[in-house]
């Protein structure tokens, strides 16, 4: 199934949810019409049950997503910024059930880097760059910027990449710990695949909810967040994935989760 919009495309193929930001001729970047989409494809992602993955990635080679529509944003007035917009899209796409990978290929600014922080795993080639040049115009990183990258590469390289807008390569991004995986253009479509289908073969509750534990529990008293993670486990104790997965091992098969 393949899905249109003017600023987006979407197809579903075998488990995967393929979003693709289509305005290369902008550098895809995120003017209101493209957000506006790319909150309805996450929309039908999420309620489409045949859905696992979804995988975010730019059209063309030169960018992945160059950031916000400057034309746009030199309008903005200072109540614009309190309503949800890009950084309310960026928390819905991480609080997703579903699992979230961004594709980085050319460049990844501002909006267009946040957007791949909001992502659960992050792919790089060798000619992706990374930044958040938001202080040469004046404002802030403000779609999760302050934030995300500092509790993704800790607070030093954070500050050193918002205070100097320097942007760094694909190789360092992964040294940093920015992405998980780097690699050869050509072997960037087959990476994806690999990484989703790891994904794909996991009991799909027991994956939401693994998710969903460290993302909550992340930034509170261990306590706490080890309570998430054991109640999240007393839930897939009464999952039919749970007496699939573990008798699937037990007769060294693999697992046929339902995904219930």
């Amino acid at each position: 199934m393949v899905t249109s919009y003017e600023n987006v495309e979407v197809k579903v193929e075998d488990g995967i949810f393929w979003l693709t930001l289509n305005r290369p001729e902008a550098r895809n970047a995120l003017d209101a019409n493209m957000l506006r989409e790319i909150d309805e494809a996450i929309t039908a992602a999420e309620v489409d049950p045949a859905v696992q993955v979804i995988v975010i990635q730019g059209a063309g080679e030169k960018s992945f997503a160059a950031g916000a529509d400057i034309r746009q944003l030199h309008e903005r007035k200072p109540l614009e910024a309190l309503v949800p917009g890009m950084q309310g899209l960026y928390s819905k796409i991480e609080n997703s059930t579903k699992v979230t990978i961004a594709a980085v290929r050319g460049y990844a600014l501002g909006g267009g880097c946040e957007l791949a922080m909001a992502c659960d795993i992050r792919i790089a080639t060798k000619n992706a760059k990374f930044g958040l040049p938001e202080l040469n115009l004046g404002i802030v990183p403000a779609a999760g910027g302050t934030q995300r990258l500092a509790r993704i590469v800790g607070k030093g390289r954070a500050l050193d990449m918002i205070l100097t807008g320097k942007i760094i390569d694909g190789e360092e991004a992964e040294r940093i710990g920015l992405v998980s995986y780097y690699v050869d253009e050509e072997t960037l479509q087959d990476k994806i695949v690999e990484v989703a289908s790891a994904v794909l073969k996991k009991g799909p509750v027991a994956v939401m909810l693994a998710k969903r534990a460290v993302h909550k529990g992340y930034d509170i008293d261990e306590d706490t967040a080890l309570w998430i993670e054991k109640l999240s486990q007393a839930v897939v104790f009464g999952t039919e994935d749970k007496q699939e997965g573990t008798l699937a091992f037990l007769e060294k098969r693999q697992a046929e989760f339902k995904n219930r």
